[in-house]
């Protein structure tokens, strides 16, 4: 398989799930997703999600912030586990997921696609306002595979009348000097740039939550 070492890559960058606490006080703003969102080889305050409180805590935000990112996670994984989460007041939930169904198991887009908007549909149900991040493959895969994973992120914002960040590793992804040496996963330096991508689609929606 031509993306096979990516895959052996991801695996092996698999670590211990992310502790998410059982209880937070007040509605948080839920980070879900892979070893992106949980920060893999980073130290966890150099994280997208905790460089993404630290702007809410200077912009006068005090919603909890919780990063429930967990390295190797797939979208059915990540949909076992939501139920729990649900459970505790989620402001708004920040779903960064995908790429693990495409490399590591080589889903077919309709499969990921359906556990996202299952994901989706739970939160949005549950109250809380949804955010989705957009993904990208390696242009190893098949062409047609590629323009049908990417079409998942922009039709599910159609859909689900939500914001979209178009792609969260945008002028990030495959630059060298922002990746760490698995080619994969951001820097410190990367990560802050996925801040900074994200935060114009996610501070709206915090504003719109606060109210």
């Amino acid at each position: 398989m031509r993306h096979a070492g990516l895959v052996l890559l991801i695996a092996s960058a698999c670590a211990k799930p992310a502790s998410v606490p059982e209880h937070w006080q007040g509605p948080a703003v839920v980070f879900l997703g892979d070893s992106l969102t949980a920060g893999q080889g980073v130290a966890r305050q150099e994280s997208y999600p905790a460089l993404l409180e630290s702007r809410m805590r200077a912009e006068g935000f005090s919603f909890p912030v919780v990063n429930a990112g967990i390295s190797g996670e797939a979208t059915d994984q990540a949909l076992a586990r939501l139920d729990p989460i649900l459970r505790q007041p989620v402001a708004v939930l920040f779903v960064a997921l995908g790429v693990n169904d495409a490399i590591r198991f080589h889903r077919p887009p309709p499969e990921i696609r359906s556990n996202l908007a299952r994901i989706i549909d739970q939160a949005q149900r549950a109250g809380a306002r949804v955010v989705l991040a957009g993904m990208k493959l390696p242009l190893s895969f098949d062409a047609e595979y590629r323009r049908q994973f990417e079409e998942i992120y922009q039709s599910l914002a159609r859909d689900y009348h939500m914001p979209l960040v178009p792609f969260l590793l945008e002028g990030v992804g495959g630059k060298p000097e922002l990746n760490q040496g698995d080619g994969l996963h951001p820097t410190a330096e990367g990560y802050r740039r996925v801040a900074a991508i994200v935060w114009p689609v996610l501070e709206p929606v915090l504003r719109e939550a606060q109210r």
